[in-house]
């Protein structure tokens, strides 16, 4: 028998059915042992958001800073496992407080220590730098990454940012307004997850985990946009700033929040359309760029 993990954090639900659905074709092989582990916290931060709690949890998130989780199982920590499931989102451009805060734990540590690892993002459609993050904090529990699939909303950025705001801060996946379409990944992507599952049971059966990723691949397990990696560079450099103010100036931290809240505003409403004209201006001219980007991006 083979032991497989299935890991993730989940607030609205969204990245427990998308572990789930990848599961199933593993929970539905004989040969195969599967174990869930839902990431926890000592003090849950609120579903649905309000904007107050969203906004103060940006600075802890971009910078990685850890919080209390409640302890792994001991079954789980005395297991040996032949394959790892890692589901994660992403917050501020970083692995979620949660997600963050479990990677760098000794339970972590002692869990991934020399195992293959899978990691499955959920995510509105940034995740390159917040993977990039995943792979050094993986790296650093000495677990092996042997795969990535990214799912995300295919919804334009802006049309997105509108309907995952309004799910955020009411709780409700509905179609905001009535026609606008439904947040985040979408119900088709989530259902059909489970092919990525089936390539994963193959490539665990036959003990070729490291010719995985190509094999996902084939089947849409991640798709790059230049535009939004551009993007996903450049915010990190002022994210980077902005915590790294907010988070050292604890008695003005309110007043910084707030207006970091009015610039994030602007930089998505204002700022985003003209880097994404300036992107396709200049996009003739960075096609190798992009090329050796989207396939170091595409793998592991």
């Amino acid at each position: 028998m083979k032991n497989v993990l299935v890991i993730y954090y989940s607030q609205s639900g969204q990245l427990e059915e998308i572990a789930r659905n990848i599961a199933k074709p593993i929970l539905n092989s004989e040969a195969i042992n599967v174990t869930f582990h839902e990431i926890q916290l000592q003090k849950p931060f609120p579903f649905p958001w309000d904007k107050s709690s969203f906004f103060d949890a940006f600075p802890e998130s971009f910078l990685q800073i850890p919080t209390a989780l409640k302890p792994v199982p001991e079954e789980i920590l005395n297991a040996k496992f032949d394959l790892i499931l890692f589901h994660y989102q992403v917050w501020y451009l970083s692995p979620s407080i949660p997600v963050n805060s479990f990677l760098k734990s000794d339970d972590a540590k002692k869990i991934l220590n020399n195992t293959p690892v899978v990691t499955i993002s959920g995510s509105r459609n940034m995740w390159i730098m917040a993977q990039e993050k995943i792979k050094t904090l993986l790296k650093e529990a000495n677990a092996q990454l042997v795969g990535n699939i990214a799912l995300v909303d295919r919804v334009g950025n802006l049309i997105s940012v509108i309907t995952i705001v309004e799910w955020m801060f009411s709780g409700v996946k509905k179609k905001y307004l009535g026609i606008l379409p439904l947040p985040g990944v979408s119900d088709k992507d989530i259902q059909e997850s489970d092919k990525f599952g089936n390539v994963i049971v193959s490539a665990l059966n036959e003990g070729k985990l490291e010719d995985l990723q190509p094999k996902l691949l084939a089947i849409d397990a991640v798709k790059i946009s230049p535009y939004l990696v551009t993007v996903d560079k450049t915010a990190n450099k002022i994210f980077n700033k902005w915590s790294n103010l907010i988070y050292k100036h604890q008695k003005n931290r309110k007043q910084l929040l707030k207006v970091f809240n009015v610039y994030l505003f602007l930089a998505i409403w204002l700022i985003s359309p003209i880097v994404y004209i300036l992107h396709l201006i200049t996009y003739p001219f960075k096609l190798k760029t992009i090329k050796k980007e989207t396939q170091y991006y595409q793998g592991v």
